[in-house]
This record gives structure tokens, C-alpha cells and sequence, in this order.
């Protein structure tokens, strides 16, 4: 059984995508330390000007944000930052040859206006999974688990927690996991390696580290061949 655990983002690069892809099982750490810094709540997407961060504002109700899991980071809806993304995309995308196959998808998400953020992230990884044809993983929360632990032991507490056999593991992990740890409890490790092809996009110069929604808008249902069928 192979599982993935990675802190949910927002809508996430095709990297992310590929772990789910290559998961049986797919846990959203979840209840770890949110990384103001990290992807947890903005990314990127190309448009006519150059590369542009999509930021959900966020906060913490009870301790200073870097010391609250990701799970109780809420959103603030003080300003109507959901319109002002949607409305990014459009004006990024709206001459893609497929934004118009996914905008109402897309339109629907800024339509909600949950409390917390992982909640929101989570359900359009979700739906861009679907999009690629993964909603036949099994999607999990390291919080529902009710695992203790810290960094590798947490881990694999969680590994043994779903049945996992194989874990795999994105690449900058090797710096922190102790992989002795992992041969100890019968567990193999795989670590990711992203060599993806080139892909089609509206503006100059090529730049693959974006949100999936570029590959989307770009090469439509095409897209799984530019992550994991690259022949």
C-alpha cells in the first residue's frame, strides 16, 4: 500500500498532483505548523505581466499564526480577496484555449466562504484531482487520525495507521527523514524526482513552477500527460 502525506496547499503545482497520483492512500498533513512562507495559502499563476501570487489572507484566533497547525488557520474575509482571485484568473487565462471548459468550476470555488483554510484548499485539490481523473484515491486527514509523534517517528505512526507499505516522499525530505527509521519498521522509501516535459503557454518566458491551473487552461484533459504519462 502506498501511501503520500503532504501539507494541503493551495491550488497546488503538478508535482502535487503526481504524489497523489502515484498514492493508494493520500494523507493532507494537516494538523502540523503552518508555514506562513510555504504554499499552504498562495501561489502562483503566469499572466500578461509576469508571474502573479495569489494570497488567501489569513489568521489565527487563539496564538501567533507560525505556532497554529494548519487545520486552525482561518480565513479572513475582511476584504473580498475570493473576488480578486477569480477575477486574476479570468483576466490570466480568459484567451486559454481551455479556460472556458473549467471556468464555471473555478468560479464555483470563489463562491464559497468557509471559515478555515484548510478546509477551502483541500476541497479544490480535491476537485482539480477529480479534473485529472484521481478521485479514485483514498483522501484522508492527518487530523482525523489521532496519531502523536514528531517529524519521522510522526510519520510513520501515520504509515502504520492507514497500513502502509511504501511511502513516498517529496525530494528536499531527504535533508530530515531518518531513513534507518523507515528499514527498522519494514517500510519502504521513494523519493519523488520531477523531470517534466514542456507544455504550451500564453506568455514569455516558460516557467513551470506555477499553479496547475496554467497546465489546465493550456493543454485541457491532455494535462496527465505532461505529469506522470511522460513517454
Amino acid at each position: 500500500m502506498k501511501c503520500v502525506i503532504l501539507q494541503p496547499s493551495y491550488i497546488p503545482w503538478r508535482g502535487y498532483f503526481h504524489q497523489i497520483q502515484k498514492a493508494d492512500i493520500f494523507v493532507f498533513y494537516d494538523d502540523v505548523q503552518f508555514d506562513r512562507r510555504g504554499w499552504r495559502n498562495r501561489n502562483q499563476i503566469k499572466t500578461p505581466h509576469g508571474l502573479q501570487w495569489l494570497t488567501i489572507p489569513v489568521y489565527s484566533k487563539r496564538h501567533q499564526i507560525e505556532q497554529t497547525p494548519i487545520n486552525n488557520i482561518h480565513i479572513c474575509w475582511d476584504t473580498p480577496w475570493n473576488k480578486k482571485h477569480w477575477s486574476t484568473i479570468q483576466n490570466a487565462y480568459g484567451k486559454a484555449p481551455y479556460f472556458k471548459q473549467y471556468r464555471d468550476r473555478i468560479q464555483s470555488w470563489y463562491a464559497q466562504k468557509p471559515e478555515l483554510l484548510s478546509d477551502f484548499v483541500i476541497d479544490i485539490t480535491l476537485s482539480l484531482a477529480e479534473i485529472l481523473g484521481l478521485n479514485n484515491k483514498t483522501f484522508l486527514r492527518s487530523s482525523s487520525l489521532s496519531v502523536d509523534g514528531t517529524k519521522t517517528d510522526r510519520l510513520l505512526a501515520i504509515l502504520a495507521k492507514v497500513g502502509a507499505t511504501h511511502y513516498i516522499s517529496g525530494p528536499s525530505a531527504r535533508d530530515y527523514i531518518e531513513e534507518q527509521k523507515f528499514r527498522e519498521a519494514g517500510i519502504t522509501l521513494e523519493y519523488m524526482e520531477y523531470h517534466y516535459p514542456d507544455y504550451p503557454q500564453l506568455y514569455l518566458p516558460y516557467t513551470p513552477f506555477v499553479s496547475i491551473l496554467d497546465l489546465l487552461m493550456m493543454v485541457g484533459d491532455d494535462a496527465p500527460r505532461y505529469i506522470w504519462h511522460t513517454s
